[in-house]
């Protein structure tokens, strides 16, 4: 009588351990995303007791603690978001894998900033608040507080929406915002914050229209001729010889400021030098590789593979050395003012404080990152290698441009806007040779209505999306930053 009983009781057990087994598959799925907010609040607490080492005893210990913690934060939000820019074309092409992206992105962003990073930074961000208007050095430690909080919520806001934003512009509203809160209106030189304004045209519509200039060339000198490979060995060459001079130029400038001072003169140059050197060395290259090569377009493209992912970790590396002062430029205000009793309107940035900037760029990318870089590589327009190396030459030349000229440019607005001209320019190519295909063969040249949607080769809902985020970056961190600052000031 045992025997038929015993096996329901197994059968029971079996369907109980399934369920089990369920229950820990979902709680896996559910509790996966929270392992990259886990990580990086821990790295915020690092840096927290990081800063309560080099700092904790002395007077005001408290606020750089704090100040630590969202410098990190801030440091994180701009990994996530702004190196974006510089792997999203690489990623989008194919020329890269997400975690290969990821990996070199990581190495040249802490390089960039460990080794390059600027030593000096101007405290309220390039001139936008006199820092003697507010005249309380208390009351300036809350500003910068503020400007620091507000910024890294604002960068934080938007790659949760997918838009990437200057980071650039998000600090400098933060540190408007609590500048005039603190001090007046009086406190802003406008004439600044009209320069800014102006770049967020200047940056997008240079980069956009360098990079079309460029796909432009590409199309009729390589595309389009009857031996592509013919034409390819002729130009290839010259063209990655245009992005290493670009470069050379572009870290000259840009880059090594901290290792080297070297002139725009200087720099140029150093870029024609490179220029000639790396043209001499890929003309056999180029020629050896593209042996035997079928006269197609798809075999042009692996030519620009290797040039690309380069160029991607050249503009990751100038990043690191330029941006890493976004996220720690006003922590060390604040350590700055905290342990002089006073401020001004240039400090150094302490090691501690750089290294928290440094693994805090490379930390948000790795736990973040893919969801813009997929944004600015694929989700905008489609990109190959030929077009993505358009993209990544306009950031550099832009910036150049920018440079001689005095511009305040913002690189995710360039390279944003090198994506978008590209688009635009396939768009535009694309109608052009409709048009020409409808004046010699009209019945054929019909399409339905839905093809013709279609070929918007710009998804125009990103595109709205980001020129918006773009618009209210600076009034947006302003005001929280505004707000956050009357809080601090009132509660604290």
């Amino acid at each position: 009588m045992t025997e038929p009983s015993a096996k329901p009781q197994w059968g029971r057990l079996d369907a109980d351990l399934n369920r089990i087994s369920r229950i820990e598959v979902a709680a896996n799925y559910v509790s996966r995303p929270l392992v990259g907010p886990g990580i990086a609040l821990a790295f915020i607490v690092v840096a927290a007791l990081a800063a309560m080492v080099a700092f904790g005893h002395a007077p005001g210990g408290f606020v750089v603690v704090a100040a630590a913690a969202f410098g990190a934060y801030m440091a994180i939000n701009i990994g996530a978001n702004d190196v974006a820019n510089n792997m999203g074309p690489a990623v989008g092409a194919g020329a890269l894998k997400m975690g290969a992206a990821i990996a070199i992105a990581a190495v040249a962003e802490t390089a960039g900033a460990l080794l390059a990073g600027g030593d000096v930074v101007s405290t309220i961000s390039k001139g936008i608040i006199d820092p003697h208007s507010v005249e309380d050095a208390q009351v300036f430690v809350w500003a910068m507080m503020a400007a620091l909080i507000s910024s890294a919520l604002w960068v934080n806001l938007a790659t949760w929406i997918g838009a990437p934003v200057s980071t650039t512009h998000s600090v400098v509203g933060g540190v408007m915002g609590a500048g005039v809160a603190a001090a007046g209106l009086s406190a802003v030189d406008w004439s600044t914050m009209g320069a800014i304004v102006a770049s967020w045209i200047v940056s997008p519509v240079l980069g956009g229209g360098i990079a079309a200039l460029f796909l432009a060339l590409i199309k009729h000198r390589i595309q389009y001729q009857p031996d592509k490979i013919a034409a390819a060995r002729k130009w290839v060459p010259i063209l990655v010889a245009i992005m290493a001079g670009t470069f050379a130029t572009y870290l000259a400038v840009k880059g090594i400021k901290k290792l080297v001072k070297i002139d725009l003169e200087m720099a140029l140059l150093i870029g024609l030098g490179t220029a000639i050197v790396v043209w001499a060395v890929t003309v056999p290259l180029v020629k050896r590789k593209s042996a035997g090569m079928e006269n197609r377009t798809r075999s042009v493209k692996a030519l620009f593979g290797l040039p690309l992912v380069l160029s991607a970790a050249l503009l990751s590396f100038a990043h690191g050395a330029n941006d890493v002062a976004n996220a720690v430029g006003p922590l060390a205000a604040i350590v700055h003012v905290t342990s002089a009793g006073s401020f001004a309107a240039k400090v150094a940035i302490p090691a501690w404080v750089m290294v928290i900037g440094a693994f805090g760029l490379s930390f948000g990318l790795f736990l973040f990152g893919p969801k813009l870089i997929r944004m600015v590589g694929s989700q905008i327009t489609k990109l190959n290698p030929m077009r993505a190396y358009c993209v990544a030459l306009s950031a550099a030349i832009t910036v150049i441009v920018a440079s001689w000229l005095g511009l305040p440019v913002s690189s995710t607005h360039i390279a944003v806007g090198g994506v978008f001209g590209v688009g635009f320019y396939r768009e535009w190519h694309s109608e052009k040779r409709l048009r020409a295909l409808r004046d010699r063969r009209p019945v054929e040249s019909r399409l339905p209505q839905e093809e013709r949607r279609r070929r918007k080769l710009v998804r125009r809902s990103h595109f709205m999306t980001i020129v918006a985020a773009w618009v209210i970056t600076v009034p947006a961190a302003a005001l929280m930053s505004a707000v956050i600052f009357l809080l601090l000031n009132q509660f604290v």
